[in-house]
């Protein structure tokens, strides 16, 4: 327990037992599969309190027994560790982990019907302000039949098929991201990795990498796995062939340099967005549903040097930005990447303007990001007058636990 002599701020008191433990930032940092600058922005209050997984992670490592001595004052609550669950989340699971038994007398929905139907779910994505709703009340249809026409269909039509299985299964890790079920998320995950494997499609496989990369990203695990994986994934394209598969190239390197940036390891985060970005540089067009171009590399160079922990470069990174993707859950989830970027430099009412703006944009985005939900709930508690107030209106609209 508490022996009343650690410091108030949980950044003092991970340094206090780091110190105790006779750690430098570089053992506690490789410990932790992050950097000595992760910890030196843990300790500086320059980053929030590491999610519930890195916090258990933390104490045990620091030889700390009980939670709360490492936390502190600072409570460990549903609103910051909790994810919020969608009301049709139990409807999309039940079509994910369902296994349909087709009968040969069933029809199955013809390859270029299908693919327009998905073509048509990754418009509703992209483009509806409230997108999990939208896309919650076609998904399970559409996922039913990707499956059956995958079973009863043959040769070049299967082959199709199973590449647009592999897009709705994308669809649904988007749909159940940032909610309670990370174990679906990986199988949904892993279905479509395997589906595009059947297909034979490099470029499905591609996306797959993408999307697999993102899931593992999120969950702060296996670093070394996801990177492997999109070094194996882009080695199948030929992007001097094909401005399709120099897209997806691109992509990879993104994802690669993204992966790199969550661990702390800079060289190697700019040296693959550099790939991303000159790939993004040579293409004529975004890609269709994926969005990979030069807008889309700029705007995670922001997540990238975030990520970093450097904020003047996150900050004069998005100064670079005028938003205009033609996706509104890509324009408000890199807004609010920007306004993790002003948290990094202390500035707060940048912070509440910049989540208000992503809000207005797409509030079905806003509402499931856990840094949204861990910042706006430090700034309704601990925040100065002056953003105090707008901080709880966002509490209420997001929403978040009560409000006092």
């Amino acid at each position: 327990m508490n022996d009343g002599n650690t410091p108030g701020t949980f950044g003092d008191r991970v340094r206090y037992y780091r110190d105790r433990a006779g750690m430098t930032r570089s053992v506690l940092g490789e410990l932790c599969g992050r950097s000595a600058e992760w910890v030196k922005a843990i300790e500086t209050g320059r980053l929030l309190m590491p999610r519930l997984q890195l916090l258990i992670r933390l104490a045990e490592i620091l030889d700390v027994t009980d939670l709360g001595d490492l936390t502190g004052e600072q409570r460990i609550t549903s609103t910051v560790y909790g994810r919020r669950r969608h009301e049709q989340i139990d409807r999309i699971a039940a079509g994910v982990v369902d296994y349909p038994f087709v009968s040969r007398d069933q029809e199955p929905v013809l390859p270029a019907t299908l693919a327009a139907n998905v073509s048509q779910a990754w418009m509703v994505w992209h483009g509806s302000p409230q997108h999990r709703s939208a896309v919650a009340t076609i998904l399970p249809r559409l996922l039913q039949d990707a499956r059956i026409s995958a079973r009863l269909l043959e040769g070049p039509d299967r082959r199709a098929a199973l590449v647009a299985l592999a897009q709705v299964y994308h669809l649904v890790q988007l749909y159940l991201s940032f909610q309670p079920v990370p174990h679906l998320i990986l199988l949904a995950g892993d279905r479509a990795m395997l589906a595009a494997q059947e297909a034979d499609d490099p470029q499905a496989v591609a996306a797959a990498a993408w999307y697999m990369n993102h899931v593992y990203r999120d969950a702060g695990e296996a670093a070394e796995a996801r990177i492997d994986l999109a070094h194996h994934a882009a080695a199948e394209l030929r992007p001097d062939d094909s401005e399709q598969d120099r897209s997806l190239w691109g992509l990879l390197h993104l994802a690669i340099a993204l992966s790199y940036a969550k661990t702390g390891h800079r060289g190697d985060a700019e040296r693959h967005w550099d790939h991303a970005d000159r790939a993004a540089r040579s293409l004529s067009a975004h890609h269709p549903w994926l969005l990979f171009g030069r807008e889309t590399v700029d705007a995670y160079a922001v997540t990238m040097y975030a990520d970093l922990t450097d904020a003047h470069e996150a900050v004069r990174q998005a100064d670079r930005l005028a938003l205009t993707m033609p996706s509104a859950t890509r324009r408000s989830f890199h807004t609010i990447e920007i306004a993790r970027a002003y948290h990094l430099k202390r500035e707060p009412l940048a912070v509440v303007h910049l989540l208000n703006r992503a809000y207005a944009i797409a509030p079905d985005t806003i509402a499931y990001n856990l840094f949204t939900r861990a910042v706006v709930q430090e700034l309704v508690t601990v925040g100065g007058a002056t953003v105090r107030e707008d901080a709880r209106e966002l509490a209420r609209k997001l929403p978040l636990d009560p409000v006092a």
